[in-house]
């Protein structure tokens, strides 16, 4: 039946498999949205970008980013209420520094489920720390599926940057 399927991939050749299946897994909910999906080609810490569109069919100014990562083996917290995962505070760092959301995308290879953190909401004053070590430990609540509602939730969260902002440029 699968004669025709390649030998099963060598560990790096795995990598890039899951990395780029998390990627398609991201793709869909916001494609099935009416929105697009642009893959960032020299990944420096972002890996896509979302652009939403009018009621009319026009591309939205701004957008939403994402970094996505991919695992095969997710870390559960003790009631399975949270996912865990490590990224470099570097890369938090910069997220953070970012106007529009960056939202972290952890998807789990086995279950075929992304799980998602708004991260700039999630570390606000007074909320989570980042810390000095060169690695953060971040909780993503399991209830965040990455689904057509949380690609919504996101699309509004820009708009309301933009309503904050009212399209000032600084520059």
């Amino acid at each position: 039946m699968f004669a025709n399927c390649p030998p099963p991939p060598l560990p790096a050749e795995k990598e890039s498999i899951i990395a780029d299946l998390a990627v398609h897994h991201v793709e869909g909910p916001m494609l099935r949205c009416g929105f697009t999906a642009e893959r960032i080609i020299h990944d420096y810490g972002l890996d896509l970008y979302l652009t939403t569109y009018s009621a009319d069919g026009e591309a939205e100014s701004d957008w939403v980013l994402f970094q996505v990562k991919a695992t095969d083996h997710l870390s559960r917290s003790a009631g399975g209420a949270t996912v865990s995962f490590r990224v470099e505070r570097a890369d938090l760092n910069r997220w953070l520094r970012e106007t529009y959301p960056v939202i972290l995308v952890v998807y789990d290879v086995r279950a075929d489920v992304g799980y998602w953190l708004y991260v700039q909401a999630h570390f606000a004053p007074g909320r989570a720390r980042v810390g000095a070590s060169r690695t953060v430990t971040v909780a993503i609540p399991a209830a965040n599926v990455l689904d057509e509602a949380a690609v919504r939730r996101f699309a509004a969260a820009k708009a309301a940057i933009q309503r904050q902002t009212k399209g000032v440029r600084h520059g």
